[in-house]
């Protein structure tokens, strides 16, 4: 290649007044068109810039597109969705290994620690020759499970009395349709916590010796558990009235071939599962109200309709300074109908109807000063409402930046975030009002940044109005900043729906709540379930050493 050669400028002491204008005005126009050369390229820059952006924002939505489509041919071919976004992992990194001066017991070697439960002994001989000394014994402490099939026939004594009645001797307690409490403590303990279907439990009783069939299984798991849904029932009412604060969730159910749902509703020391046709408010209302079925229009009816925004004039039609309680629903029907209130217009009533099972929540005392924490589902959005900050990060995750200055901010938005929920968990074990202010302060400053970045700036300006919510925690410290409690409940159902599948009947569909419920709670209460379903059953020696599960939890509240 050969080398351009630049002109020969002389100098310019040299040149002539009339060559040094013409010089300097070439220069000018040399420089001019270099100045609209680079606008030029900068223009092009820019145009490619944009083109770039409009690329990346286009391929993101390929490829949401593409995983909408391979969720639809999983749900088609009956197999699992791939969760769309990765777990934020705030919970795990804002931890810290040593919470309030306690640090996790290391596992100990060594004997176990039933050496004292020993229940037989039995010396083994040595075979020693003659002049040998005896040296005491060398302990071995076995464990073993002892399983073994009894049919029992019980002659029952019939008598007739001198006017002709017949007494026959009762059986013992437990027995239900020729089957003892201990096979129907067996068949709960592992269809409940074990997670072992009708079908797998079926072929272990056969195999073990116990004649009987499937459909005999499932009437041994579903039906005459009065006594366990009563209890169940009444941990529901306790966990409601004592305890400071509620996690709440819910999860897809099949349910007689249809699609249910099921709300799980959980403090520190109870769990309940409740699965119905419907997630709305008005059902999670209802489940609140626990076995009441009245209706109450009280104060706490008319301020719940004052939220809702319902038509003052309709209101006053009601509001009779005095709370009015009915007994059930056609009553209260009945009144509103009386008061001028179309009922069969669901958009119309559905607000009076959640108000009159608020007002009757609030007159049986449950739910009481109690925080109600959620994933900000509408539904659950009622009472002292509190915010899961762990869905509240997850929206971030949910945001799709385009450029790399978009993806910037939101890395610095989620770091900020992320150290501002470490700040309120350290809030929570050390609470004080100085640390509140600054608190406060600090999510108005995290919340009010402006980054250019439009979907960025309107999730901030959403969550700044949900403030109070989210700060719940201020002033009420011992509220949860999450529902992972909630989420951790709900596994144990999932797994289960995800082996046994559905339920068909309605005993079915109660025996798998209330089983499933009254099994976390033990767990929370530190007792085995095994030992409560032998109390519960009046199985020998486990019998009446359990007290009322609704008792320990008002106790420990």
């Amino acid at each position: 290649m050969t080398k351009r050669r630049l002109p020969m400028v002389e100098h310019a002491d040299t040149l002539s007044l009339k060559a040094l204008r013409e010089l300097v005005t070439g220069l000018v126009a040399r420089a001019d068109r270099a100045d609209i050369r680079i606008e030029k390229l900068e223009a092009e820059n820019h145009k490619l810039s944009d083109e770039n952006d409009q690329l990346r924002i286009e391929n993101t939505r390929l490829k949401v597109d593409n995983q909408l489509l391979r969720d639809e041919i999983a749900r088609l071919k009956n197999l699992p969705p791939r969760p769309p976004f990765r777990p934020s992992g705030m919970e795990q990194a804002t931890g810290d290994k040593t919470v309030a001066g306690k640090e996790k017991p290391a596992s100990r070697r060594g004997p176990k620690g039933d050496t004292g439960k020993v229940t037989r002994e039995e010396v083994l001989p040595a075979s020693v020759p003659p002049g040998s000394r005896f040296k005491g014994y060398k302990d071995c402490v076995v464990r073993d499970l002892v399983m073994r099939v009894e049919v029992v026939r019980y002659r029952r004594e019939c008598w007739v009395t001198p006017d002709g009645r017949t007494i026959i001797a009762p059986l013992p307690a437990g027995i239900r349709a020729g089957y003892g409490a201990n096979l129907r403590r067996f068949c709960l303990m592992l269809h409940a916590h074990g997670q072992v279907t009708t079908q797998r439990l079926t072929t272990l009783l056969n195999d073990v010796g116990v004649e009987i069939s499937k459909r005999q299984v499932i009437r041994v798991l579903t039906e005459r558990l009065d006594g366990f849904h009563a209890e169940d029932a009444a941990v529901l009412h306790a966990g409601l009235v004592s305890a400071p604060f509620v996690t709440v969730d819910d999860t897809g159910a099949r349910h007689a071939n249809r699609n249910f749902h099921t709300t799980h509703i959980g403090g520190e020391h109870f769990t309940v599962f409740r699965t119905g046709p419907s997630k709305s408010r008005l059902n999670f209302l209802a489940l609140l109200r626990g076995n009441y079925q009245d209706y109450v229009l009280n104060d706490a009816a008319f301020t719940f309709l004052e939220d809702r925004q319902v038509d003052p004039a309709l209101l006053a039609r009601l509001n009779t300074r005095e709370p009015r309680r009915f007994a059930n629903q056609v009553p209260f029907l009945a009144y509103l109908a009386e008061h001028g209130i179309d009922i069969f217009d669901r958009d119309i009533i559905r607000p009076f109807a959640e108000a009159g099972i608020w007002g009757a929540i609030r007159h049986h005392g449950l739910v009481g000063n109690a925080v109600i924490v959620s994933d900000d589902a509408g539904q659950f959005r009622v009472g002292t409402h509190a915010l899961c900050w762990v869905h509240t990060e997850r929206l971030l995750h949910k945001l799709m930046p385009a450029t790399p200055r978009q993806v910037k901010h939101v890395e610095t938005l989620r770091e900020l975030i992320w150290l501002f929920y470490k700040a309120l968990k350290d809030f929570s074990r050390s609470p004080s009002r100085r640390a509140a202010q600054g608190l406060e302060v600090r999510f108005d400053r995290i919340f009010s940044i402006r980054t250019g970045y439009g979907d960025l700036d309107k999730l901030l300006s959403r969550l700044k109005r949900r403030k109070s919510e989210l700060l719940r925690v201020l002033e009420r410290p011992e509220t949860p900043l999450h529902t992972n409690a909630s989420e951790r409940d709900l596994r144990g159902f999932v797994i289960k729906r995800k082996i046994s599948g559905g339920t068909v009947s309605r005993n079915g569909r109660q025996a798998r709540d209330s089983m499933l419920g009254l099994m976390k709670t033990c767990q929370k209460l530190g007792l085995s379930f095994w030992h409560y379903l032998g109390d519960r059953l009046g199985i020998g020696v486990d019998h009446h050493l359990i007290p009322p599960l609704p008792s320990m939890i008002a106790a420990r509240a």
